[in-house]
């Protein structure tokens, strides 16, 4: 009995580490298939276009669509995620998703691409993507707090490697309304079933996030990691949030970062097949990226968990900056070489801010009302989501090319690495990695 109640102890110990791998591995598979489901939009978009022979403004225009609603709704989401925790709130996402795709294999008209590519799937991967699961992963890990997000979020450049080429192959050989019915199907029976074992906090288990014990008496460790004691102190409601310019920071910096993000990821198959690159390619590049997101978004979330998260931030934004540009030459001088440049810096840098997003407003407002906080920070980022694809594609429907809406991709990358400056989440908490 001595020689088993030390090892008792010990497990009870890592419980909370235990459960938060567990969360973090479901996390990856929800993300990988929510939010590939989505961005698949990008390989329906060419065969509709193709197919109904409408305007890209106004086929780009349901994707938009979805995401405008999507920001509406955010604010209800974060109220539902305070209330009743993520496992209601995915499995929502997972059936809203789903019956998009499902329905989208009826489409003739464009008011059924908005109904159901458009809203349905955009909104529910709202349900089941980075906004929710930024709002009860950063509960269960302080230390490494970025690099397990970054670990659950790669699930969606996994989906990128292993579902996008797929659906390419049943879009080339059997028609996207085919790929749409699969992916479907797919989501209900795999994501239903995992996500009734998610939880919100290890709080409601007894247990601490990090998979520290629960230390005598109860209490909680003190964070060892505020500078501004003050700002801390206060229990952030929406209320007080939205009265402070680091919130208004926060919010230009989202929006330019879903700006450039779905900007380039709806519009860059149908430009590389424009510009002389095979659909197979185009589609594989754009799985490519995705693969890259992988070690990017892992080994630069770490990394922010150790140097910080602005200068990380920046790191990224600067990989979308380059990745525009890329755009731009490739136009004049298509090669092999620039296409990696594009698909690299994407991949590697750009998408690394998702890993980061979550804990910098943890960082900024935490407290019992954060996911209501975060929600209305993510309506920001989901509207600039939403206009990103629209403008590109109206301004391409108006001069004939991307020149002037990738140029744009270009100088709101820089806004969004000294927006997110200027919130100064190390002047609130600094990351404990570099204590």
């Amino acid at each position: 009995m001595s020689t088993q109640q030390p090892a008792t102890k010990r497990l009870a110990a890592r419980l909370p580490f235990f459960f938060g791998w567990v969360i973090i591995a479901i996390g990856f598979v929800t993300v990988a298939l929510g939010i590939t489901a989505r961005t698949a939009f990008s390989l329906m978009f060419p065969p509709i276009v193709d197919e109904f022979g409408w305007d890209r403004g106004l086929a780009a225009g349901a994707f938009s669509f979805g995401f405008l609603v999507s920001a509406a709704i955010s604010p209800v989401v974060g109220r539902l995620m305070d209330r009743r925790g993520p496992r209601f709130v995915i499995e929502i996402g997972v059936a809203i998703t789903a019956a998009g795709l499902l329905g989208a294999t009826l489409i003739a008209t464009p008011w059924q691409l908005y109904l159901t590519l458009g809203l349905l799937v955009g909104t529910g991967a709202n349900f089941m993507g980075y906004s929710v699961h930024s709002q009860f992963l950063p509960n269960w890990f302080v230390r490494r707090r970025a690099l397990a997000i970054g670990i659950a979020f790669s699930g969606v450049g996994a989906g990128g490697i292993l579902i996008l080429p797929w659906l390419q192959a049943i879009i080339l050989q059997e028609g996207w309304r085919n790929a749409c019915w699969v992916l479907g199907v797919v989501m209900i029976l795999v994501l239903a079933p995992i996500n009734l074992l998610v939880g919100k906090s290890p709080e409601n288990l007894g247990l601490l996030p990090d998979g520290e014990q629960v230390p005598a008496g109860g209490t909680r460790r003190k964070p060892v990691n505020v500078v501004d004691v003050e700002w801390a102190a206060v229990e952030w409601t929406v209320a007080r949030a939205v009265r402070t310019a680091r919130f208004w920071w926060i919010v230009v910096s989202f929006f330019c970062g879903g700006y450039i993000w779905y900007a380039v990821q709806v519009h860059q198959t149908k430009y590389l097949v424009e510009i002389g690159f095979a659909p197979m390619e185009a589609a594989w590049s754009l799985g490519i990226v995705a693969m890259a997101s992988i070690p990017g978004q892992i080994a630069l979330g770490a990394l922010s968990d150790r140097i910080g998260r602005e200068i990380v931030w920046a790191l990224s934004c600067a990989g979308f900056a380059i990745c525009y540009v890329a755009l731009l030459l490739l136009a004049v001088a298509p090669s092999q070489p620039l296409l990696w440049l594009m698909v690299l810096s994407q991949g590697l840098l750009g998408y690394a801010f998702t890993a980061i997003m979550g804990p910098v407003v943890a960082e900024i407002f935490e407290g019992p009302h954060f996911g209501s906080v975060f929600s209305m920070l993510m309506v920001s980022l989901i509207f600039g989501g939403a206009l990103g694809p629209l403008v590109t594609g109206l301004l391409y429907d108006w001069t004939g090319n991307y020149r002037i809406a990738f140029a744009i991709g270009v100088a709101l990358s820089v806004v969004c690495a000294v927006a997110l400056w200027l919130a100064s989440p190390r002047k609130v908490r600094v990351v404990v990695g570099s204590l």
